[in-house]
């Protein structure tokens, strides 16, 4: 018997994430969007995965573009992870930007910025896995934004 949406949903709520904006531009336009399914896979080399929809835009423009950002958001950054889990197409207008070294936008403020040049891109379901060789990182202080049971909480360092 398969599991139901719902039910796979609520068991999946149980698992505390942290937050990231996963961004990249293709022809000139930023994309981005929330991305709570990002791990690191691999030291040497250093990877990392994110796991993106088949049907958001963001998803053919990293495909397209060969390269993404990783932001990962403090917890005072809710607002840009609401925004960029929207459907809007004007995410970034408001959000303060800085381009990393491979040109991709990252979001000020994150307290760690990853680069990564995509390596593979394997079916998962609705979604592709982007395997990405991490090409340059950049860490700050602040504690971060994390996700747990369907809302942000906050953790104490």
């Amino acid at each position: 018997m398969a599991i139901t949406d719902a039910a796979f949903k609520q068991a999946m709520s149980h698992f505390a994430s942290g937050v990231t904006v996963v961004t990249t531009e293709h022809e000139g336009r930023p994309y981005g969007l929330t991305v709570a399914s990002f791990a690191s896979l691999s030291l040497n080399p250093p990877l990392v995965l994110v796991c993106i929809e088949k049907n958001v835009k963001s998803h053919d423009a990293i495909a397209a573009a060969q390269s993404f950002g990783v932001s990962i958001l403090a917890e005072s950054q809710a607002d840009i992870s609401g925004r960029f889990a929207s459907k809007s197409d004007d995410k970034f207008t408001g959000t303060d930007v800085r381009r990393g070294s491979t040109g991709v936008p990252l979001i000020e403020g994150a307290i760690c910025t990853i680069e990564c040049r995509v390596k593979e891109q394997l079916p998962g379901g609705d979604h592709s896995i982007f395997i990405g060789e991490v090409v340059d990182a950049q860490t700050g202080e602040g504690k971060p934004l994390v996700y747990y049971r369907s809302g942000y909480r906050q953790i104490s360092v």
